[in-house]
């Protein structure tokens, strides 16, 4: 395979993990429910040109699917980036990119749960692995420290986030479409802007200025419509599975691009939370063998009864 291949999801995994210091970069700068809808406000304007008359010739497949669409649309722009905005404002763009990497296990997981799929070793290994690491990092090094509800409000809100995410994933693949990958896009994109509409006209509305329009810019147009198309073209060339890999280095870029940017420092717990929720969700992608054997045996013959 060649390494151009793998540049893709590369550059989608470092644009993601610059769009946690985005995030903490709004604080101050502008309210999370601004930034929330002026992005995919500007995603849907920059897509409307190329991709309205797609939409539009595939208008009656929309119609049809449209609650499916509302519903995606709801949990992978609307809750997902909006919560993350909110959290940015309690907890640190290193613990954003740790928490942000357990997408991977938490979509293992909730296949298992909603797809029904047969729960494998490294599922619920890694699983219980990871879950160690999110409660050294919620508790900073002492998750006994958890036993008096001592949680930061962002990190809380950014495992919440991450499970959205993760059931975004398992929906759309559940809901398989008569859509182009664009114009599925593109309707989620107007029904998440129909959705964060209402908590940006409650308020606070900031005005776009000078100190704001570029993190605007770069949450709407790299993070939202780039990483997109890359991320599409990386499942195509490489794979779900191996382009799925990538989103292990989150931590890691976020945690530098932090250092760089912010200034923040990385402390012990952070490396041993991360090593332990990367161990878990490697783990995961790479233990596939069924939990209890003989299941996947046992579902041919079900099926022919």
């Amino acid at each position: 395979m060649p390494l151009i291949y793998f540049l893709p999801p590369l550059v989608t995994v470092l644009i993601w993990s610059g769009n946690m210091t985005i995030n903490q970069l709004t604080v101050g700068t502008i309210a999370p429910s601004s930034i929330a809808f002026l992005r995919w406000l500007l995603a849907l304007a920059v897509l409307t040109p190329f991709v309205l008359p797609a939409a539009w010739r595939q208008r009656q497949e929309i119609k049809r699917q449209w609650p499916k669409l509302a519903f995606l649309g709801l949990l992978g722009m609307g809750l997902w980036q909006g919560l993350a905005y909110v959290a940015a404002e309690t907890t640190s763009a290193t613990n954003m990119g740790i928490l942000a990497a357990m997408v991977p296990l938490l979509t293992v997981l909730l296949s298992a749960l909603v797809l029904r799929e047969a729960p494998t070793r490294g599922g619920v290994l890694g699983g219980v692995l990871a879950f160690c690491g999110v409660l050294v990092l919620l508790g900073k090094g002492n998750p006994l420290s958890l036993l008096n509800l001592d949680v930061a409000r962002g990190d809380a809100l950014m495992v919440v986030a991450a499970t959205c995410y993760a059931l975004y994933g398992v929906m759309l693949k559940r809901w398989a479409m008569n859509l182009s990958p664009w114009v599925m896009l593109y309707s989620q994109v107007c029904f998440a802007v129909l959705f964060l509409l209402p908590p940006y006209l409650l308020g606070p509305m900031t005005p776009i200025d000078g100190q704001n329009i570029g993190l605007i810019l770069y949450a709407g147009i790299p993070a939202s419509v780039i990483t997109t198309f890359l991320w599409m073209r990386a499942v195509r060339q490489i794979g779900a599975n191996q382009a799925s890999i990538f989103i292990n280095l989150m931590p890691l870029f976020s945690a530098l691009i932090a250092m760089a940017l912010l200034g923040e420092q990385v402390a012990t717990f952070h490396f041993l939370g991360g090593a332990l929720i990367l161990a878990g969700v490697i783990m995961a992608q790479t233990l596939t063998a069924p939990l209890v054997a003989g299941i996947a045996a046992k579902r041919p013959s079900e099926a022919k009864r």
